[in-house]
């Protein structure tokens, strides 16, 4: 099946450097530590890794023989094996298009969030003066300056996703320029894709290396790693955390997409993909835990710093109340007092009992608040790094590597869609250049709409359903079609023209078995949790309230797609 004149990868250490560069993304640091959070800190790690066992690296096995012995993009590939299977390839590539539409504007923000770092003063550190030079803006004071930056600055959002105000200017400049670097970074194929993965790949754990050192130097971080490796148990009996175990893999490796068939066609006949498999894999859950270890750490420097001014204010109120000398009440005795001025003074107390209810201080509480997606990447990083010294340095290094890690993954995402449609004669005869700068510029134009002022509520839309159900479906296709439409025999005799051996009972066991029983189980959670969800609803911005639930869209389980 191989192809004269197809371009191949200058190394296999090139090939092993694009898969982690795509399949390590986004979702590895803004995902994984908020599942490990809900589940029971360390204690997630157990369906985790059982799942990447009996899921993961089966599928991400499969697609790479499937790519290496076919040489050729999603829907030849498919096609290939079954000309009825041409459909499977081209659901694929119409998937990364959706996810390319809305994926590069993640990285438009990073650049946005990077551009406005290099002040002498963060402009998500305080709020901006209202137009009368009064005083602070009052969106702003009733939210924090983290928040209105993102949502008002940033997003400059609209009350509904029906209210659309137009393009945000700096916001489409941004999302130009992250489309002009894809281009950049594929304009050449693999050629110029083998090049750029060595600094992509790679840099991102240097910054997150650098981030652990401070992290867990920092005030208070202690108590968010104590969090983490402090398992609760009890969620290996709640069925939710295994579902999300399984979805969190499958979405973290990006399977279905594409991609890892397209970059595996570049492979020589003979490239020992079974290794670089399981390397990748374990890279790319070792990098989950990883960069769980830094967020926990930031987590406890932020839920600290939150549980100390809770107490400052709590002794503040104190004191106030109750007339007390200012050294009368240390932090550390706050609670104490509480409860020895509440058994004295009863009748006083019960003045203030309301206030004391509602400012609870819980440094558990505060541990236990788990935010996930852009919530977790640009408004709690962001909250933690303006009380760091150099806030400055550390958001340029936070925001680069975010960008690198959601250019690292757009390389594999727009691959997944030139690579099945450049296998088509007619689309061959069109040099690199124009036909990269085709499907930029067209991915671009569509994806200017997630710029506008209801543009947030669209990639909201997009993030939690375009590129969810639709790849438990292709992947569920894929696994029987290779076990019992191609065969498992068939499929063995090509891992073995290309390795020299056969696959063990373990690949054979979880391509025939496991793997489809586990998707099939996925995909009917998926209907059922859709069915119950009754009426949809999304979160939108209110400026009076900051955030109040509207109709329109529910989040089912996956979130974002991990790539």
């Amino acid at each position: 099946m191989e192809k004269d004149g197809r371009p191949n990868w200058d190394s296999p250490m090139q090939f092993v450097l694009a898969c982690v560069s795509y399949a390590v993304g986004l979702g590895n640091v803004w995902r994984f530590p908020y599942l490990c959070q809900l589940h029971g800190g360390g204690g997630f790690l157990i369906p985790y890794l059982i799942m990447l066992l009996l899921e993961g690296l089966p599928l991400f096995y499969m697609e790479l023989a499937i790519g290496q012995k076919m040489r050729l993009g999603s829907i030849g590939a498919w096609t290939s094996i079954s000309p009825y299977l041409g459909g499977l390839g081209l659901a694929s590539v119409v998937t990364s298009v959706y996810l390319c539409l809305y994926y590069n504007v993640i990285n438009a923000w990073s650049f946005w969030y990077l551009f406005h770092s290099f002040q002498s003063v963060l402009p998500w550190a305080v709020c901006p003066i209202n137009s009368n030079r009064t005083g602070p803006t009052e969106e702003c004071e009733v939210a924090t300056p983290t928040q209105y930056f993102f949502y008002r600055e940033t997003l400059n959002i609209s009350s509904s996703i029906e209210e659309n105000g137009g393009i945000h200017t700096g916001q489409a400049l941004c999302l130009v320029l992250a489309w002009a670097i894809t281009y950049l970074f594929i304009v050449r194929g693999v050629k110029s894709t083998g090049k750029v993965v060595y600094f992509t790949a790679t840099f991102p754990y240097l910054v997150l290396f650098i981030y652990l050192i401070r992290g867990v130097t920092l005030h208070g971080a202690i108590n968010g790693l104590k969090y983490m490796f402090t398992p609760k148990m009890a969620e290996l009996a709640n069925p939710r955390a295994w579902i999300n175990a399984a979805t969190q893999i499958f979405f973290s490796l990006g399977l279905g997409f594409g991609s890892l068939i397209a970059f595996a066609s570049y492979n020589q006949h003979n490239n020992n993909f079974q290794n670089q498999a399981i390397v990748v894999s374990l890279i790319n859950s070792g990098t989950s835990i990883f960069a769980s270890i830094v967020t926990f750490a930031i987590y406890g420097f932020k839920a600290t710093l939150n549980y100390e001014n809770c107490l400052d204010r709590m002794r503040l109120l104190l004191l106030n109340t109750f007339d007390l000398a200012e050294d009368a009440i240390s932090m550390d005795s706050v609670l104490e007092w509480t409860e020895k001025l509440n058994t004295t003074y009863p009748e006083q107390f019960a003045q203030i009992a309301d206030k004391v209810r509602e400012g609870e201080c819980n440094l558990e509480k505060e541990l236990d608040t788990a935010v996930e997606g852009t919530g977790l990447a640009f408004i709690v990083y962001s909250e933690a790094i303006k009380n760091m010294p150099l806030p400055q340095l550390w958001s340029v290094l936070y925001f680069f590597m975010l960008l690198l890690l959601g250019m690292g993954s757009m390389l594999g995402n727009v691959t997944a869609i030139i690579t099945p449609l450049r296998d088509f004669k007619i689309m061959s005869r069109m040099s690199n250049e124009l036909f990269s700068g085709l499907v930029c510029v067209f991915c671009l134009l569509l994806g200017l709409g997630f710029t506008t002022t209801s543009g947030n509520y669209w990639f909201t839309i997009f993030n939690d359903y375009a590129a969810t159900f639709s790849l438990l479906f292709i992947v569920l296709i894929e696994v029987i079609a290779v076990s019992y439409i191609y065969g498992i025999k068939r499929f063995e005799k090509d891992i073995e023209d290309m390795l020299g051996h056969r696959p063990n009972w373990y690949w054979k066991i979880m391509w025939a078995v496991t793997s489809p029983l586990l998707l099939i189980g996925l995909f009917i959670f998926y209907i059922i949790n859709y069915i119950q969800g009754g009426t949809p609803t999304y979160q939108a911005w209110n400026k009076e309230l900051v955030i109040c639930p509207r109709a329109a869209v529910a989040t089912p389980v996956a979130a974002s797609t991990g790539v």
